[in-house]
């Protein structure tokens, strides 16, 4: 299994995230080091970034925002983020995207 996501034994998947705000368009953007490099379109100001990244992974997952939350990392780019009920493939395919 690579770095930047892990499977608890409870199904909860964790990524570990580096988040690049102000981008022209939010999207995957492979791996940086041993995080999942994602660019949001969103500025970093009064956490619209973070509500951004919530949204954008939820919507690719194809899970409720509810489903995802930020654990840590809410002023930095290095984020972690838990998602409940996701498919791990799918959750894996997300860094070839």
């Amino acid at each position: 299994m690579t770095e930047w996501f892990r499977v608890a034994a409870d199904g909860r998947i964790t990524l570990t995230l580096h988040i690049q705000p102000g981008a022209k368009k939010t999207g995957f953007a492979g791996l940086h080091g041993e995080a999942l490099k994602i660019r949001l379109a969103a500025p970093p100001v009064d956490g619209k970034a973070n509500e951004a990244l919530i949204k954008f992974v939820a919507e690719t997952l194809k899970l409720p925002k509810s489903a995802v939350s930020l654990k840590s990392g809410q002023s930095s780019r290095s984020k972690v983020l838990e998602v409940i009920g996701a498919d791990a493939a799918r959750v894996a395919a997300l860094a070839v995207d």
